[in-house]
């Protein structure tokens, strides 16, 4: 590929430092990676909206000199609003939404990083699945497997990095967005604390706080240095994460104190996990303790059954309202007009009280108190990522007919992420391992709330230990 044809060698600061030594140009690394779009994309459906010309325009005007000037850059069509530039939901009935007036703020912080927007990635419909694969644009494809998933609702930024189109890309997660892709298609995926990434100035928080914006990412110190450029409050903020005592990072180069590290096979609600899962996580507690760490099992005391039934009653309420909030339709759809489990999923939420909503959050703060005791005792909870490797394509597809039977296949298949979108915490996929047959298996690290520091020092340590970058899917070898 005659553009920059050692693109793929790099992850994005790697790039950004050759910009800066003017080794290579922003023009070369963006038409790099739309060389890569327009010849693996047609396997994986991963960018739904190219946005070339955009990206054109903003290197001719000038790019920032931020942490990553001249990087590529993909953006989920999902909540992150681009000016002049339309967003989907993933869903046919948002389709014709209008483009956005301006930039959200997360979006402004992108481009003050020196990051080159030049398309959208696919997402399921309103973001309600841990797959991709929406009416309106088809399913995205994992690169390992073109048979399975990618994971969702950050399935197509997941599938993108995947297949080496670029080295990161804006991902959010609302029970698993952003760390149930990075353990299917084998990437870094952190969840950050709760505020730590502003939503403004659309929202103070969305999914009553279960909701962070960040990335998928090739690397740690990629995951790190994009959180330094995008985390703070916003005007207006109703909360904000604790702050940081040094740049995020700072912390994945630099040794720290052993840490207290806990970890455990038991999902909270019970949910069985796979042999090759639960494998992986005791191999990986044991690398941490050769590395100098304090290491047990041992199982948060928290009320596990409680977590998917509170989870549930937050986002039907949810999705009553963002249904309702199409841009210049001023009605919300008819049940022809979107998927089947979003139809049910509203319904549902029709009948949500507002004590139901209030009962709900108060679930969500008892479990945050809940492991702020356990974390008294310990820095780190190691989990596994998911309960098995990624799933077929049509397990947990949005047209099922049975709402009941899509949300257990959902806590089924990922029963431990939305633990931390309901307390708070930090926590993060790293793609450890891989099954017999070459799919990807991670293990999820948390941390105390805002403590998101001790994560990137470990999960350093971690990657310089078992390196996984050089490990490509088929479609990208």
């Amino acid at each position: 590929m005659p553009a920059f044809k050692n693109y793929e060698q790099y992850d994005a600061l790697g790039l950004a430092e050759l910009v800066r030594r003017g080794a290579v140009t922003p023009g070369a690394l963006l038409e790099a990676a739309i060389e890569r779009v327009e010849a693996r994309n047609g396997a994986v459906n991963a960018v739904v909206m190219p946005l070339y010309d955009h990206a054109r325009r903003a290197i001719a005007d000038g790019l920032p000199d931020g942490p990553f000037r001249g990087v590529p850059f993909l953006m989920k069509d999902l909540t992150a609003s681009i000016a002049g530039v339309p967003m989907t939901r993933g869903s046919r009935f948002f389709a014709d939404s209008p483009p956005a007036p301006a930039d959200s703020e997360h979006v402004r912080r992108l481009k003050r990083a020196g990051l080159v927007i030049f398309g959208r990635t696919n997402t399921c419909e309103l973001g309600l699945s841990l797959t991709c694969e929406p009416q309106l644009h088809g399913p995205t494809r994992n690169p390992w497997d073109l048979s399975r998933i990618s994971g969702g609702s950050s399935g197509g930024a997941a599938a993108a990095v995947a297949a080496r189109l670029l080295p990161m890309a804006h991902a959010t997660d609302g029970f698993g967005s952003i760390r149930a892709p990075a353990a299917c298609c084998g990437l870094v995926g952190l969840k950050p604390t709760r505020g730590r990434n502003t939503m403004a100035p659309a929202l103070g928080e969305g999914l009553a706080g279960c909701s962070a914006e960040h990335a998928v990412t090739l690397t740690v110190r990629d995951c790190a240095a994009l959180l330094d450029a995008t985390a703070g409050a916003g005007e207006g903020d109703p909360y904000i994460a604790p702050a940081r005592e040094r740049p995020f990072l700072h912390e994945v180069a630099t040794p720290g104190p052993r840490l207290r590290i806990a970890y455990t096979t038991v999902a909270p609600s019970g949910a069985p996990v796979g042999a090759a899962c639960v494998t992986l996580l005791r191999d990986v507690a044991r690398l941490c303790a050769d590395l100098g760490h304090r290491v047990e099992e041992a199982r948060p005391e928290v009320d596990g059954d409680a977590m998917v039934p509170a989870f549930l009653t937050l986002v039907t309420a949810n999705t009553v309202v963002n249904l309702a909030s199409h841009a210049s339709k001023g009605r919300p759809p008819r049940e022809d007009e979107v998927e089947r489990v979003t139809w049910a999923t509203g319904q549902k939420g029709e009948r949500v009280s507002g004590a139901d909503y209030v009962r709900a959050t108060q679930t969500a703060h008892r479990l945050g108190r809940q492991m702020a005791a356990f974390h008294r005792d310990w820095d780190v909870l190691l989990t596994p990522g998911l309960a098995t490797p990624a799933v077929k394509l049509g397990w947990i597809d949005m047209m099922l007919d049975d709402v009941a039977e899509y949300w257990r296949r959902v806590f089924a298949f990922s029963p431990f992420t939305v633990w931390f979108n309901l307390t708070g915490q930090p926590a993060m996929m790293l793609p450890l391992g891989t099954t017999d047959g070459g799919l990807p298996l991670a293990v999820q690290l948390a941390g105390r709330y805002g403590d998101e520091a001790a994560l990137f020092r470990l999960a350093g340590e971690l990657e310089r230990a078992r390196p996984w970058i050089a490990r490509r899917p088929p479609l990208a070898r």
